[in-house]
């Protein structure tokens, strides 16, 4: 691993639900592990008041740290606040007033990386302040983390990608998808491109069908405001489930350097033709639950949901089948579903390979033998299940599935949270796991015209599933006219 060089981290939006989530559990497990540099330093900006020891107090409460532990002690005293209002500009002046200070007292030599843990409706506001405080301006390296949504449509995507332009070269600037972040995603690679066996049978030759599933147990929380806007489409699969697509579908990329991969996942989003209108009602199902039951316990429907609409007609669920048009998977349907209140959690990528091409044991054997099946657990229980058919012990010929299986919890080792390796990789400057301007703006090619047929089309009778379900039957039917069915359930 690249070296980390002194530097500040300054975090927007740090009196917030992610920093105390997310990136203070984050910082204080990598300072566990003595990855982070000697010459270090967090600054928290956000608009309530807060001194430096009411911050530091506020992320040890957060992280549930012993506070006489070595690395939180280690970190605690590189802890600094700033408060002032976003974009505002005698802010943003106090805000560089404090940097240089640190920066001075420190020896960071001038390098900053800002991280946008803020709400996307102030991202304009900070960015125009970042540049017009010349906050981006430094004799060291100055870097931008922007956390999804990458807007909500394909212009506005374009608007915020100009607007990060005006402040960062695209190499300063960190898309985060913390789906990248997870160490199952990123095994994908390896058992790719480092495994013969699967290599070559990667293809439409031997490959049936791609199942991608991304199913949440939860509803909305307290996101009601958020999520009515948005929706699952927008949340979950212009970013997180092409993600995992392009993973699973790329070529073997010239190396493993940041460019190299996103090149081919670009290729991969290239490949897969935007929707006609009347194409999206054929390949793309939407749902939204109702009340129902989960683990035992009553939930409400969508609509009862705090901050929500009660006549709402977003949808909390997502089905459609693609087509990437190249050589590799030509015919190959790829076939993504996310959504909210499913019966469990579980993320996770299937690839159905073709059946035998002659069934030569007896017939009744014919309906035991299944196809092999290929199974990428991203959570939980992460690991790799292959499934193949092998004999019944016993004097005739009677065959069954038998799991070849490995999960991550078999090594012991605790796997670390997607937001450590991805705060390490933009500390170090490695682009690989984020996102690249022309990928963010092509995926959004491909789900705009759903949202705009959505938009010019009366919504489905909603709620159309129970909490508790696995959403709508038009779900199930869109693979059953294919002759198939999901595998997760």
């Amino acid at each position: 691993m690249k070296e980390l060089q002194p530097q500040l981290l300054v975090i927007f939006g740090a009196s917030g639900d992610l920093m105390k989530r997310k990136l203070a559990p984050a910082l204080f497990r990598l300072a566990e592990q003595g990855l982070l540099p000697e010459r270090f330093s967090v600054l928290g900006f956000a608009r309530t008041p807060m001194s430096d020891e009411e911050f530091r107090s506020m992320l040890e409460n957060a992280t549930e740290v012993n506070p006489k532990n070595d690395a939180w002690e280690w970190i605690r005293n590189r802890l600094f606040y700033c408060q002032g209002n976003y974009g505002d500009f005698t802010s943003m002046q106090q805000l560089r007033e404090r940097i240089e200070e640190i920066d001075g007292k420190l020896k960071l030599e001038g390098n900053r990386l800002f991280y946008l843990a803020t709400p996307p409706e102030v991202f304009d506001d900070l960015v125009v302040g970042i540049r017009e405080g010349g906050l981006n301006k430094s004799q060291g390296w100055v870097r931008i983390v922007v956390e999804k949504p990458f807007g909500n449509d394909l212009e506005s995507a374009q608007h915020l990608n100009r607007l990060l332009w005006t402040a960062f070269d695209e190499q300063s600037i960190y898309r985060i998808d913390h789906y990248l972040g997870k160490e199952t995603v990123q095994n994908l690679l390896v058992l790719r491109f480092g495994n013969t066996i699967f290599e070559p049978l990667w293809n439409r030759g031997y490959v049936d069908h791609v199942q991608i599933t991304v199913a949440e147990s939860d509803g909305i929380g307290t996101r009601g405001r958020y999520y009515d806007s948005a929706g699952a489409l927008r949340d979950m699969v212009p970013n997180h489930m092409f993600q995992l697509l392009t993973l699973t579908a790329m070529e073997p990329p010239i190396s493993l350097d940041a460019d190299s991969v996103r090149d081919e996942k670009l290729r991969v989003l290239k490949s897969i033709e935007p929707f006609e209108p009347e194409e999206v009602d054929e390949n793309v199902v939407r749902g939204q639950y109702g009340s129902g039951e989960i683990d035992g316990q009553f939930v409400p429907a969508y609509r009862d949901e705090p901050y929500v609409n009660p006549n709402s007609t977003t949808e909390t669920f997502v089905a459609m089948r693609l087509f990437v048009r190249n050589w590799r998977w030509e015919g190959v349907p790829f076939y993504l579903r996310t959504g909210k209140r499913l019966p469990k959690r579980v993320t996770e990528i299937q690839i159905q390979f073709r059946p035998v091409p002659h069934l030569l044991f007896p017939p009744e054997t014919a309906g035991q033998l299944k196809p092999n099946l290929l199974t990428l657990r991203i959570q939980p229980d992460e690991g790799i299940v292959l499934r193949v058919e092998t004999k019944v012990i016993g004097m005739g010929m009677q065959v069954r599935s038998t799991p070849l299986d490995f999960y991550y919890s078999q090594l012991g080792t605790q796997i670390p949270d997607a937001y450590e390796r991805l705060l390490l990789d933009a500390m170090r400057g490695d682009q690989t796991l984020f996102m690249r301007a022309d990928e963010v703006e092509t995926a959004w090619q491909i789900v705009t015209p759903i949202l705009l047929r959505w938009r010019n089309s009366p919504a489905p009778q909603f709620p159309n599933y129970r909490a508790g379900t696995w959403g709508p039957k038009e779900a199930d039917e869109l693979l059953k006219r294919d002759g198939r069915k999901w595998l997760t359930h």
